[in-house]
C-alpha cells in the first residue's frame, strides 16, 4: 500500500489560503458593521435636525396602512390627552435601539434616507423654547405621517380625563363649577349661622367659585399655561 508524500510547498500554500480567507471574512464583518454605526450616526443627525421636509418617497406597496395617520388624526389625539407634535429635534429622551433598528429597515426596503421626523409625546419629554409614550412620524405628504417606532410606558389610563379641564375654556369653567360645589358641600353645618338656607349656600358656594377661579386664573397666567388646541405643535413653553 503506496502512500502519498506531502508536499509541504502545497500545504504552507493552504494555510496561507486559509488565513487570507479569515482575514477577508473578518474584514468584511469590519466593514459592515463600520458601515452600519455609520447609518446610525447618520440617522441619529437627523433625528436631531430641524430639516422639515414636505414629505419622503415612501413605496407605497411596503407601507403598512394601520399606521399611517393623517394630521387631523394627530391634532385629535394630542388636543384630548394633551400632547405635543413636534419636530424631533425638541426631543430630549433617548432613541432607542429599536428605534434606530426600525428606522434602517425601513429606509433599506424604501431606498430613502427618511427626513423630517415628528415626535408626540407629553410636554416634559422635549426640550421647549422659553429663552410617557413617544411615537415617532416621518412625513408622507399631504398631510399624513407614517408611524415609524413607539417606545416608552403607556399614557396613565385617566390622562384623558385629568386634562379635560385643559381642552377648552367651557371644560375648565365646568370643572371650577364642579370643584366650587364640592368644596360647598363639605362646609360644615352652623358654621355661619344656626340655621342652614339655600340663600346661604348659594352665597358660600359664589365665594368658593371665586377664590378658585382666582387661583387657576392666577396659575394660568403665572406659569404662562394656555389650552390644549393652542399647545398641541408649539414648540414653546409658554404656550
Amino acid at each position: 500500500m503506496n502512500f502519498a508524500h506531502t508536499d509541504i510547498e502545497k500545504q504552507l500554500s493552504r494555510v496561507r489560503e486559509k488565513e487570507k480567507k479569515e482575514t477577508q471574512i473578518l474584514q468584511e464583518v469590519h466593514e459592515i458593521l463600520e458601515k452600519d454605526v455609520l447609518k446610525e450616526e447618520k440617522i441619529a443627525k437627523e433625528l436631531h435636525s430641524k430639516n422639515a421636509p414636505a414629505g419622503n418617497s415612501f413605496v407605497f406597496d411596503l407601507l403598512e396602512t394601520d399606521k399611517i395617520y393623517h394630521l387631523d388624526h394627530i391634532k385629535k389625539i394630542c388636543i384630548d390627552y394633551r400632547l405635543r407634535f413636534l419636530d424631533s429635534s425638541f426631543f430630549k429622551g433617548d432613541f432607542p435601539q429599536s428605534a434606530l433598528t426600525k428606522i434602517k429597515a425601513l429606509e433599506a426596503a424604501h431606498d430613502i434616507d427618511i427626513k423630517g421626523y415628528k415626535i408626540m409625546a407629553p410636554s416634559k419629554l422635549f426640550k421647549l423654547e422659553d429663552k410617557d409614550d413617544p411615537l415617532l412620524f416621518a412625513p408622507i405628504g399631504n398631510g399624513y405621517y407614517y408611524l415609524v417606532h413607539k417606545w416608552g410606558n403607556d399614557l396613565h389610563p385617566f390622562r384623558r380625563v385629568l386634562v379635560w379641564p385643559f381642552k377648552n375654556i367651557v371644560n375648565l369653567t365646568l370643572f371650577v363649577v364642579l370643584i366650587s360645589y364640592l368644596v360647598t358641600l363639605m362646609v360644615p353645618d352652623g358654621l355661619f349661622s344656626k340655621k342652614n338656607t339655600t340663600a346661604e349656600f348659594w352665597i358660600i358656594f359664589f365665594f368658593m367659585f371665586k377664590c378658585i377661579a382666582s387661583v387657576v386664573i392666577f396659575y394660568g397666567f403665572a406659569l404662562g399655561k394656555n389650552f390644549n388646541p393652542a399647545i398641541w405643535n408649539s414648540k414653546y413653553f409658554n404656550a
